[in-house]
């Protein structure tokens, strides 16, 4: 059986057959910020407006409606937390420890103690600095992403809980990602997952204040929902994990569903730049990629030269927005959720 991704690449039109040859290297050296993070046609990456719509779209559509919706009060609201930060060949390296429970026992994180760069003004998501507390205790903290491209080597890093203790930064999950690779449709493993529970690159999936500025998004957009709105126990292709969903509905998304935007959505009383968004959400659509009450994540425009405010685009840009206003594109099988992960090579 082909796969979906295989499916769906087919269909994609400016996906040129998704063939899986790296693009000109000038890409990879561009801003972390801007289009082309990666370099291959990736899962994420694909063009879906043309892709069929699952015979299961309605049902999907309808219980997530029923279950309340998106999270917030079913509001659509954006986040802009996580920063994506940028380094090169110059950019000093931090050595990654792991903390006692680093990668809860799994094989789904890269070996430490590594090395990665970091920025002399890094922050982690949820702080100032490069301090940040896993407990969740603090507000705003918890799940301390640091995500760093580095354009030079073409390296994505990817760091779950950060917090950085004397010189190192201690880390739950720490995750390399190569820039010119095509991932297959289950990523680094089937069960395997990332920074995101979903097993997705988290700065991959973000879109930035350049890339607005810059007119064109090239990939899905992150979306999260409530646990108790997303399926239990299972997870659809390209996710290759799943966190703690908890719906018994058997219609209710499951974690890596890709909703589309609908073609005849009526974008016309938004703004060029909140049209960028929009044109993305119908030709990319967006991805399910974790538990959380916050629909959207837009990557901290700190470290990139557009500002969110200058676009014009804040939390509430997008509020009115329904679920009824997206469709499911075709998925695949439901792959049940065992945690155990089998990396690929």
């Amino acid at each position: 059986m082909k796969s979906t991704f295989a499916a769906l690449c087919t269909a994609a039109i400016a996906c040129a057959g998704c063939a899986t040859e790296a693009a000109p290297e000038s890409s990879v050296q561009a801003s972390a910020a801007g289009p082309g993070l990666f370099t291959a046609v990736e899962p994420w990456t694909i063009d879906v407006s043309g892709a069929a719509r699952s015979d299961r779209s309605d049902a999907i559509i309808a219980t997530l409606r029923d279950l309340g919706g998106w999270g917030n009060d079913n509001v659509l609201q954006a986040d802009f937390s996580i920063p994506i930060l940028s380094a090169d060949r110059s950019t000093p390296r931090v050595k990654v420890v792991g903390t006692e429970d680093y990668c809860y026992g799994g094989p789904d994180c890269d070996e430490v103690p590594a090395e990665m760069p970091l920025p002399a003004d890094a922050n982690i998501e949820g702080s100032p600095d490069l301090t940040c507390d896993p407990s969740g205790d603090t507000e705003g903290q918890g799940d301390c992403h640091l995500l760093v491209v580095d354009r030079d080597d073409g390296k994505l890093y990817e760091v779950y809980q950060a917090n950085k203790v004397g010189d190192a930064i201690t880390a739950t999950g720490f995750f390399v990602w190569d820039l010119g690779k095509a991932y297959p449709e289950n990523l680094r493993g089937e069960q395997c997952t990332s920074a995101d529970a979903a097993g997705f690159p988290v700065a991959a999936l973000m879109p930035t204040a350049d890339e607005v500025a810059a007119g064109r998004i090239d990939h899905a957009l992150r979306f999260i929902l409530p646990n108790e709105r997303m399926k239990a126990d299972v997870y659809v292709h390209p996710a290759s994990h799943a966190g703690g969903p908890e719906s018994t509905e058997p219609d209710a998304p499951p974690y890596g569903v890709r909703f589309r935007l609908r073609s005849d959505f009526d974008e016309s009383r938004y703004t060029a730049p909140q049209q960028v968004i929009i044109k993305a959400l119908k030709t990319h659509g967006m991805l399910l990629a974790d538990g959380g009450e916050i629909a959207f994540t837009f990557a901290d425009d700190r470290t990139s030269s557009a500002k969110w405010g200058d676009l014009g685009i804040d939390a509430q840009t997008f509020s009115g927005i329904t679920v009824d206003q997206f469709e499911v594109v075709e998925l695949g099988e439901e792959i049940p959720l065992t945690y155990d992960c089998v990396r690929n090579s």
